[in-house]
């Protein structure tokens, strides 16, 4: 059979059938399934290479962090984590952009995941920042901005698929570790932005806040934070694994929640667990998907034709991996997160292994690079939260948004061509 028709089969079928507006998952299987019969391959390969995507012990980490994230949306941690912020950086002009940045940095080292960033941190954030006299453009822009901050810092189960999708050969703590560095570069930079166009604006300094509230709000933000402590904690010294480490997390958020705060009925645990199972399920059959479509390429060995193709363009590392940062990002637009990670890691990391980059110094540049995409139309999610949060329309959001966009993207060069920056801590604890 004839390879290239084979990859034009696959790559139309695919496009066409998101263009026809079918879920992701059902296109990655669709395309794969049409190529297989294509290329005479027993169909029984379909069904051992998604059951063989779905085996794996480390994706138990994946559910375990949802949930996690869940009960601690569902709760009062977000306004607890947004009182730290205003006493940490709450007295500086536009004081109240710099406490969105934080919380959301610090909301995403408890749920890992830029849509839950948004939806917890904007619902008080947004209203909040309105109410003290802030355009709602602004507030949205800044708030879906620092909401990207949850897919780079640790825990974010996108790391953990990144992981799965280059084989499990990656360490996830490495890459936690790879993260930190990295995200409070971003949340530096974005409240730099926000300070800028605070004064360009005229906003003034937020509210002082009690001396006399500010021993509790700091316990119950620390407390709140513990949560990531025991994630972050536990794998970087050894106890447990990342898998255990979310476990351990669960149990801690279901304690503080609805045993030490008693934010929410005890009776809201199975509205919890329904949206947490449903959410799980459509990852774990996206992995699936992705694993016979994974499968595909590789029988078809596209992504050797592709370093190839790259390397025949040019051996400058510097221009390749300029024109993977603009692939991702023009990616990015049109498709989500999860499916873009478990597609093109097989296809690009070979790529950069050839040119000498880390893996996990690509995997950091990946997730900044598709978390920019969450915030651009016509298929960014985190973008439509924010802006229905703030009843604003999408192109006022998005014009709001392109400051930190472009800040963003000169971090993602930054973080591309100084390694130093991502492998520090990895190579440290090492």
């Amino acid at each position: 059979m004839d390879s290239t028709i084979a990859i034009l089969i696959l790559c139309v079928t695919f496009v066409g059938l998101i263009v026809l507006r079918f879920p992701i998952s059902l296109a990655l299987a669709g395309s794969s399934l049409l190529t297989l019969v294509y290329l005479k391959v027993p169909l029984a390969t379909v069904g051992q290479t998604m059951i063989q995507g779905m085996n794996s012990y480390s994706l138990l980490t994946i559910p375990f962090f949802i949930l996690a994230g869940q009960i601690m949306s569902e709760g009062q941690m977000a306004l607890r984590l947004i009182n730290l912020a205003q006493v940490l950086v709450g007295g500086i002009r536009g004081g109240l952009a710099m406490v969105n940045c934080v919380a959301c940095m610090f909301f995403g080292n408890i749920s890992g995941s830029a849509i839950a960033d948004v939806s917890s941190i904007g619902s008080v954030m947004i209203p909040m920042m309105k109410k003290k006299g802030y355009d709602t453009d602004y507030a949205v822009g800044v708030t879906v901005s620092a909401a990207i901050q949850g897919v780079v810092v640790p825990p974010s189960h996108n790391l953990v698929l990144y992981s799965l999708a280059a084989g499990g050969g990656i360490s996830i703590a490495s890459l936690f570790l790879a993260g930190i560095v990295p995200g409070l570069i971003l949340c530096v930079s974005l409240m730099v932005t926000s300070y800028i166009i605070a004064i360009k604006r005229g906003y003034t300094k937020s509210e002082t806040v009690p001396l006399r509230e500010i021993p509790k709000i700091v316990r119950d933000g620390l407390l709140s934070l513990l949560t990531a402590v025991i994630i972050l904690g536990g794998i970087f010294t050894g106890w447990f694994t990342a898998t255990e480490s979310g476990a351990l997390a669960c149990l801690y958020a279901f304690i503080l929640t609805f045993l030490v705060y008693r934010d929410i009925p005890i009776s809201r645990m199975w509205i919890i667990l329904k949206r947490t199972f449903r959410t799980v399920s459509m990852v774990l059959f996206l992995i699936a998907a992705s694993a016979t479509f994974s499968y595909v390429l590789a029988f078809l060995k596209v992504p050797g034709m592709l370093t190839d193709l790259l390397l025949g363009i040019t051996d400058n590392p510097i221009i390749i991996l300029l024109i993977i940062n603009v692939l991702l990002l023009v990616l990015g637009a049109p498709m989500d997160m999860a499916p873009l990670i478990l597609i093109m890691t097989p296809i690009l990391l070979p790529v950069v292994t050839a040119l000498g980059m880390d893996p996990v110094h690509f995997g950091i540049i990946m997730m900044l690079n598709l978390g920019i995409g969450l915030l651009t139309p016509p298929v960014g999610t985190v973008l439509f939260v924010g802006s229905a949060i703030g009843n604003i329309s999408i192109s006022e959001g998005t014009k709001a948004m392109m400051p930190f966009f472009y800040v963003m993207c000169i971090v993602l060069m930054i973080l591309t061509y100084i390694p130093g920056l991502v492998m520090w801590l990895p190579n440290l604890m090492k």
